[in-house]
């Protein structure tokens, strides 16, 4: 069937096949649709919907775009946890060495920060000399040795993502439930999972700001990693303020070995609360728990005991990075940046903060990507000083800005202190976790 077939069936409001899916993939895939037409069809798709079997069918045929992994010679349960991203956004960094403390296996293939959200492969890649271009091969090796590895997606996997994202990118055809489902589905039912546990974000610094829309997003992705066999479960977790203290791919890279060695503070307890509950939860689709209780105990117990920072610095080393930054984290921070404090412009409690706002100042800075082919600065970012629900004086500091120059710090500094709302009235404090599915 042709293109042109295909694009008209959509666009009249009728169902497709899924032949016509599969040869929509196939065409994507191969290059033989021009990008006018895949985009044409996708937008078909954003405007007249797709029903539950069209969407699963999709997702199947992204899946097998490509490679499937083979991790049954892996001889532990295979869990991974993904995130819809966020500003400050760094559990994967505790997640991944803790749950293969407790004897999981975690294949996390990571993506690269796109506009305001951070990516785990940018942070770390702040660890000088870590490689996170391994080939299949080596990255199943890994976890069988390691019990975990973190690389960047190849065109091995899920291939039709890779362009299809692009191109929904630039024809905002992104906030479509059944097509977001597909795109983080293909990647991860393509890793030969046991289970997954997944982060869907709310607020504003989610990529699903209205907390409704994120509650329907983690249903449909729950349904669907069912529908092919997988133990799912997600949470839904508060995105109103930047998570923990750092934003920022080197500085969110130290605030993580301070917890995993045990001298975090108590900025940083919203990023060690939820490591531990989303750990814990993959302890349970795993088979290694039997209780959210006893979970969390063995997700604590491998922390403090410096199991989990044992497992990341053997993970540094084994990928290429300079392990010396588990023993001496100031390492990650570079002594060339000014830092440079923003202040609150009135007195009163801390009420909101424009996170997505925030996010956005970093990415000003070099911090994060406003394209894809954009560089980024590793070191510079924030140092997020109050939280929703704090008193400040006028003058307070509001955070510390990790800057090159003054230049820097006086392009964003008003947009970081307009992004924070003080108001007389103590405001509700958010819940860290606000729904599981």
């Amino acid at each position: 069937m042709r293109p042109q077939e295909i694009i008209a069936k959509k666009r009249d409001g009728k169902t497709l096949s899924n032949a016509d899916i599969g040869i929509f993939v196939e065409g994507v895939s191969t290059g033989e649709w021009a990008d006018y037409q895949i985009s044409a069809l996708v937008m078909a798709m954003f405007i007249n919907g797709l029903d539950q079997r069209e969407q699963d069918e999709l997702t199947r045929a992204m899946i097998y775009s490509g490679k499937v992994l083979d991790l049954s010679s892996v001889d532990r349960p295979v869990v991974d946890k993904h995130s819809t991203g966020g500003v400050g956004d760094k559990t994967s960094l505790i997640i991944a060495p803790a749950a293969a403390a407790c004897g999981l296996a975690v294949p996390m293939i990571s993506g690269r920060g796109l506009g305001h959200t951070g990516g785990t492969l940018d942070k770390l890649e702040s660890i000088k000399g870590f490689d996170v271009g391994l080939s299949m091969a080596r990255f199943t090796e890994l976890l069988g040795t390691n019990g975990y590895a973190m690389a960047g997606q190849t065109g091995e996997i899920a291939p039709a993502d890779k362009k299809l994202y692009a191109l929904r990118d630039a024809t905002a055809t992104v906030p479509y439930i059944p097509l977001i489902v597909a795109s983080i589905m293909s990647k991860k039912l393509a890793e030969d999972l046991d289970a997954l546990v997944l982060d869907v974000k709310t607020g504003s610094g989610a990529f699903m700001q209205e907390y409704d829309d994120s509650v329907k997003l983690a249903e449909a992705l729950v349904q669907t990693g069912k529908a092919f066999g997988v133990n799912t479960q997600a949470v839904v977790s508060d995105m109103s303020q930047p998570l923990g203290k750092f934003v920022g791919n080197a500085l969110e890279v130290y605030e993580c070995i301070k917890l995993l060695k045990g001298e975090g503070d108590d900025a940083m307890s919203a990023t060690m609360d939820l490591s531990i509950e989303l750990t814990a939860r993959m302890l349970m689709l795993g088979g290694v728990a039997d209780t959210m209780e006893s979970a969390e105990a063995m997700v604590r117990d491998v922390i403090e005991s410096g199991q989990a920072l044992a497992k990341f610095r053997q993970n540094v080393e084994v990928q290429g990075g300079n392990a010396a930054v588990c023993d001496d984290p100031e390492l990650l921070v570079d002594d060339a940046l000014l830092r440079v404090p923003f202040s609150a412009s009135a007195a009163g409690y801390v009420a909101a903060v424009n996170t997505f706002a925030v996010g956005r100042a970093i990415c000003d800075i070099g911090g994060g990507r406003i394209k894809a082919e954009d560089g980024v600065d590793h070191a510079v970012g924030l140092e997020c000083t109050v939280r929703i629900g704090d008193r400040v004086e006028k003058g307070d500091p509001l955070g510390i800005i990790y800057c090159r120059d003054r230049n820097q710090a006086d392009s964003i500094s008003e947009n970081l202190q307009n992004a924070y709302k003080i108001t007389e009235e103590i405001p509700d404090i958010p819940k860290l976790i606000r729904a599981t599915v």
